[in-house]
């Protein structure tokens, strides 16, 4: 397939662009909320690419995702960049780089006009809906899911139109790499059928049954993903279905608001449980009204029904019907799905070139990279992220808790508690802030208020892997080494390179007089971790303690 020199042109300028727009993001550090379990504090990603790190991707369910490509790429990350943020952030803006072109190619496959399909992918490119997927280390999974999810689409209408069966088999090996980086891309199927109907034309009985090893392989990424995030705790079972539903209507409103207008943008809208009646109904009515107006004018403007349908079922998997984490929606849950609603509004510019559309579109796009460039800023590092979402949002807990973690790093330890606070004052059942609360009063010297605290958050999530691992400290320092090595048992069932479980369990076993145990602990501790010095000192006292105990 042969490109012409504009085509190649515009693309180079889409690629140059979207660098210059997200450049911003480069001097970001990491950030405390998930980057820790992708990246900072992952053992296995820090060990680089190697054959054992390719094993465990393929396998584990850290995270409670299954996404083993996505590991991969951090893994490489950090074969090659180290704790340098700067290379991370750098590879995320590549590939959202490379997005906008498979955007502008799929575009142009789609409605053959040209300067439209540009405009759109610049668009999808700065929208600063794109900030969070890209400027967030620990989302490297949206934009490498969307470069295999994109890439299967394009290679799809090439073979719809050209029927040569490799782009057929490509479009199907692409789509499997990208629900192994990413499973949001289980409805790309359905967006495929959609686009049978149009702008292809092509919806018949051999049309759909192509489409049965895209349907498989998406089951099984569902069956994996629900089966790993059950596993993980991830699902919250809280919320009946009726606010579930609520929640559904009033998000994808929402995005619409945030696509039109981008501001007030936040790392997380925290999720209220329970929407008041009016915005419900609002939502809904807003929902009803647009969903009528698309389909009623399927046979004049079928872009309108295709290009809206996109946008809500590539939504469906994120709208809440199956509650994951904290939040009520995400703007990096937009990544792909917009990309309908762009769809569903070109149509009606490509009957010409205008100059006043022209004018209007440079408008449009000046004011989007300035919005995102500003954005990114935002990003820079976790208490400017933090510090922003509680200047927009309201009662958002884990914002207080993740600035405090920023504050308590920092040494800064009375605004920590005072964060920690703050959020338990909000959500008194919210598991982190009650472990990093504890963490804190231990480190104050009250370490019996420290365990009522590892208690309560293990009691609100058992499963929260720091508070078994504090709690255990805890009940080790009080002299209760047989207590304690249940709770470091159980994060090693799951993170057996957790270092920290590792040397803290390896003296708990010291002090049972189980030496042998102890030190093979502990030399693991120091096995993953070399430059660790507290595993170190405890790999020393565990051996002196053997040697003063041996007749």
């Amino acid at each position: 397939m042969k490109l012409d020199r504009c085509t190649i042109a515009v693309s180079a300028a889409l690629f140059l662009g979207t660098l210059l727009v997200f450049g911003r993001a480069i001097g970001n550090d990491f950030i405390n909320y998930d980057d820790p379990v992708y990246v900072t504090e992952n053992p296995p990603v820090q060990a680089g690419l190697t054959l054992e790190g390719i094993r465990w991707a393929l396998t584990t369910s850290a995270a409670a995702n299954w996404h083993p490509l996505t590991w991969i790429s951090h893994m490489v990350d950090w074969s090659v960049f180290e704790d340098d943020p700067r290379g991370h952030h750098a590879v995320s803006i590549v590939f959202h780089a490379l997005n906008s072109i498979l955007v502008f190619l799929l575009f142009r496959r789609l409605t053959n006009a040209f300067w439209l399909s540009a405009f759109s992918a610049a668009l999808f490119a700065w929208h600063p809906l794109r900030v969070e997927s890209v400027a967030w280390v620990a989302e490297r999974k949206d934009v490498l899911s969307a470069f295999f999810g994109l890439f299967a689409l394009w290679a799809y209408v090439v073979y719809a139109q050209q029927r040569s069966t490799k782009w057929y088999w490509l479009s199907i090996g692409t789509f499997a790499l990208g629900l192994l980086a990413k499973p949001m891309l289980v409805t790309l199927p359905v967006i495929m059928l959609l686009l049978d109907l149009w702008p292809l034309q092509r919806f018949h009985s051999a049309s759909r049954l192509e489409k049965l090893p895209f349907f498989l392989l998406a089951a099984g990424s569902c069956a994996i993903t629900l089966a790993v995030q059950h596993a993980g705790g991830s699902i919250s079972a809280m919320l009946p279905l009726r606010p579930r539903i609520a929640n559904a209507f009033v998000a994808v409103v929402g995005y619409l608001e945030k696509f039109v207008w981008p501001n007030d943008l936040a790392v997380l809208y925290p999720h209220p449980g329970f929407w008041p009646a009016t915005a419900v109904a609002a939502a809904i009515l807003v929902f009803v009204l647009v969903t009528t107006a698309a389909l009623s004018q399927f046979r004049e403007r079928p872009c309108l029904a295709i290009g809206w349908s996109w946008f809500v079922i590539m939504l469906l998997p994120v709208l809440g019907f199956v509650q994951i984490g904290l939040h009520y929606m995400a703007d990096r849950y937009t990544y792909l799905p917009i990309l309908g609603l762009q769809l569903a509004l070109l149509p009606f510019f490509a009957k010409g070139f205008r100059p006043i559309l022209a004018v209007a579109a440079v408008a449009v796009l000046s004011a989007c990279a300035l919005r995102t460039w500003s954005q990114l800023g935002i990003w820079k590092n976790s208490f400017t992220l933090f510090d922003h979402a509680l200047a927009i949002t309201h009662d958002n807990y884990l914002a207080f808790n993740n600035r405090g973690l920023f504050f308590d790093r920092a040494g800064r330890l009375d605004e920590a508690m005072a964060d920690y606070k703050k959020s338990l004052a909000i959500n008194p059942h919210y598991a982190e802030a009650n472990n990093n609360l504890g963490q804190a009063l231990t480190e104050r010297g009250r370490p019996r208020d420290g365990l009522a605290m590892f208690r309560a958050a293990l009691e609100a999530s058992p499963d929260l892997l720091a508070a078994h691992n504090n709690l255990g400290n805890a009940l080790a320092d009080d002299g209760k080494p047989a207590e304690a090595l249940p709770h470091y048992d159980f994060v090693l069932a799951l993170e057996p390179w957790n270092v920290s479980a590792l040397s803290n369990s390896g003296i708990a076993l010291s002090m049972l007089g189980r030496y042998t145990e102890a030190i093979a602990r502990l030399e693991k501790a120091v096995q993953f971790a070399p430059d660790n010095p507290n595993a170190q000192r405890n790999l020393a006292k565990a051996r002196s303690m053997m040697e003063q105990a041996a007749p």
